[in-house]
């Protein structure tokens, strides 16, 4: 079964890796579209996605401000043209070249939904002990709260059939996407696969974004959307 791929790259200040991200995606010729959905940036990343913007699969959504993470992907998600969509973030840490891994149960209709997960034995880069602590907590509460049994809830490696999440109504803005939608995938009983994926870390010098106080909103974020959608 031919399905159409869209690639979602969420974008904040990635002057350092944008193009290099872009070339690997390419590369990869999986992606019928790569909807790259700019966030604000104010360090130079905006003027190299309008010259790239129209060339191949490459389209370009601008944000007047930022808005945090979650919008931009909620905006992708709306613009997408897919049957399937795939998030990349840009910052080098998740490799294109785990594509068809991702793909391959959606593919095969075994999954709607699937979780590239950093935890199931694929080769990284040691990560930040104490992130890898929050993400097995938070991975946890997921599981008591959802009944599931997930190795990596806030993995940012996810790909989804477009139908599943198109009334989804994601209302989260920042790192709180990753939760939300979880929640609400998992409550919609969408069949969830995961899969190994390699990954490679930065840290805070080299732009990591995400901080420890972000996992305190994702515990309210689990709590909340076990009870209310």
């Amino acid at each position: 079964m031919c399905m159409k791929i869209t690639v979602i790259m969420p974008v904040y200040n990635e002057i350092n890796t944008i193009e290099e991200i872009l070339s690997r995606v390419q590369a990869m010729d999986t992606a019928d579209e790569i909807l790259v959905v700019d966030d604000g940036s104010t360090d130079g990343t905006r003027k190299v996605l309008e010259k790239l913007d129209g060339k191949g699969p490459i389209r370009v959504i601008l944000h007047d401000q930022n808005k945090g993470k979650g919008a931009a992907v909620t905006t992708g998600i709306r613009n997408a043209t897919g049957d399937v969509l795939l998030i990349q973030d840009a910052d080098l840490e998740y490799d294109p070249r785990d594509y068809p891994v991702l793909l391959q149960p959606i593919q095969e209709d075994i999954a709607d939904v699937v979780y590239g997960s950093r935890f199931l034995g694929g080769p990284r880069r040691p990560a930040m002990f104490w992130h890898m602590v929050a993400n097995k907590l938070l991975t946890l509460m997921t599981n008591v709260l959802y009944n599931n049994i997930l190795t990596d809830m806030e993995t940012g490696y996810k790909a989804f059939r477009r139908e599943v999440v198109e009334d989804l109504n994601i209302k989260a803005q920042s790192f709180d996407f990753e939760p939300e939608f979880t929640a609400k995938v998992m409550k919609k009983k969408a069949r969830i696969y995961e899969v190994p994926i390699s990954f490679n870390p930065r840290d805070y010098s080299e732009g990591k974004k995400i901080h420890i106080g972000d996992a305190f909103i994702a515990v309210w974020t689990l709590v909340k959307y076990r009870f209310v959608n």
